[in-house]
């Protein structure tokens, strides 16, 4: 009683946020408030009462992240009444998120199912010429919707295989990764920096219920089709010229990273989910930080002729090289907390499959180098007008390195109490650079 208590507060307050918006839609002021306000709202109330909570087994750093999520991407974005419509979303996929992860099977499945629906006409409708409509990336979500609801009216194994098909859309894995790339280029305004990291928790979750019942052939090809799409997102990060692309590709890699490591021990841990939460922020914040250079220099600037921006723009330049240390897996960032805690717990299934991943990050480490190096360094244009942050924007990039800060020195055990072997905390605490 206690559990299905806190789960619909949880739920309720971004979804009363949602209807309060609406009232108030003649104001996009007013509209951010009452996201920023409904998101610190939440976090409170989780902070407070998680702890009550079922702890799952992928922990509970979910519930703590996706508010946070949700209240840097409101703050990042300009006040414009073009954003409402995003900025009211992102409380409605956040309350509907909420639902999935503590919502149970059936109830939390009918969500998920909601969710994507959402996101499909959200695709439809918003596209440019700048970013034509997908039919492939609304087409894997469809597929995402189809093996939701099979999950849902099927029995096991057959339920753990549709569940799969579903996670492989949300955490995204080739040859499903079309619709979290499309979520990331078409969406509108601040919908793409959250949904980058809600998506992929939603999968894990949903990986780690189903990953323990699945067949032992489809953990096989699970594992092999990790490695390929590591290095396939790798690559095509390797020859993007949009910056969007760029990042989401490198994302896809890190996700399929961390396929390998959940095959390989046959669930996901909470120290999966730091690897997931930070890769999603990480991928958020880079996402923020280009909407500041679109905000002042357009949608269709060519990153190519943007250079020189660290002397101009100190504060941007710290934050960046702050973020682009953190996406590319340097310490004391949770990137390379995440990477290292699995590496550390999850004995390697093949020498040449750990060859294989280093190699892809390896690979993501270079190319977000030189974007950061291309914008910060250079020489400085003179056509160009240089304005450095923004209050709101300098507040929501340092909340990102922040949390991204917290997750590589706190403890996994905090976020799921009792799961953490006495083995794996003094390895852990062996390595006190490392936390």
């Amino acid at each position: 009683m206690t559990d299905l208590f806190i789960s619909w507060l949880f739920i309720g307050i971004p979804f009363v946020g949602a209807f309060v918006c609406r009232a108030c839609w003649s104001d996009p002021h007013r509209i951010r408030m009452v996201v920023i306000i409904c998101s610190v709202t939440n976090l409170a109330s989780i902070a407070g009462l998680a702890d009550l909570l079922s702890s799952p087994p992928d922990g509970l750093l979910p519930l703590y992240l996706l508010p946070i999520a949700a209240m840097v991407s409101a703050l990042g974005q300009p006040v414009h009444e073009s954003h409402r419509l995003s900025w009211a979303m992102t409380l409605v996929f956040l309350g509907l998120g909420m639902a999935v992860l503590t919502g149970g099977n059936s109830f939390g499945q009918l969500c998920l199912i909601s969710l994507l629906l959402i996101i499909v006409f959200l695709l439809y409708r918003h596209h440019s010429r700048l970013w034509p409509i997908s039919w492939w990336g609304i087409g894997s979500f469809a597929v995402a919707v189809a093996g939701a609801g099979f999950s849902l009216v099927t029995e096991s194994p057959i339920s753990s295989v549709a569940t799969l098909v579903t996670c492989a859309v949300l955490l995204p894995l080739m040859p499903f990764h079309d619709g979290y790339l499309t979520a990331l280029t078409r969406l509108p305004s601040s919908l793409p920096p959250f949904m980058v990291l809600l998506l992929p928790v939603l999968g894990l979750h949903g990986l780690a219920i189903a990953m323990p019942t699945m067949p032992n052939e489809f953990v096989t090809i699970i594992s092999l089709l990790a490695l390929a799409s590591s290095l396939y997102g790798a690559i095509k990060a390797l020859a993007q010229s949009r910056v969007r692309l760029l990042v989401g590709y490198g994302s896809v890699s890190f996700f399929s990273i961390l396929w390998w490591f959940v095959a390989g021990a046959s669930t996901a841990t909470a120290r999966a989910t730091v690897l997931a939460g930070a890769v999603g922020l990480a991928t958020g914040g880079l996402l923020m930080a280009w909407q500041v250079i679109r905000t002042r220099y357009g949608d269709d600037v060519d990153p190519q002729a943007i250079s020189g921006l660290a002397a101009a723009m100190p504060k941007y330049a710290v934050l960046l090289s702050l973020l682009g240390l953190a996406a590319m897996g340097m310490p004391p960032f949770g990137v390379f907390a995440g990477f290292m805690g699995l590496l550390l717990t999850t004995p390697p299934s093949s020498t040449i499959g750990l060859f294989i991943a280093l190699t892809a990050w390896l690979a993501a480490s270079w190319y977000i180098m030189q974007m950061v190096q291309q914008l910060l360094f250079g020489a400085r244009r003179p056509d160009l007008r240089y304005a450095d942050l923004r209050h709101p924007e300098f507040t929501s990039l340092l909340i990102v390195v922040l949390a991204l800060l917290a997750l590589g020195l706190a403890p996994t055990s905090l976020f799921a109490p009792g799961q953490i072997s006495d083995k794996a905390t003094a390895m852990e605490q062996s390595l006190t650079w490392n936390r």
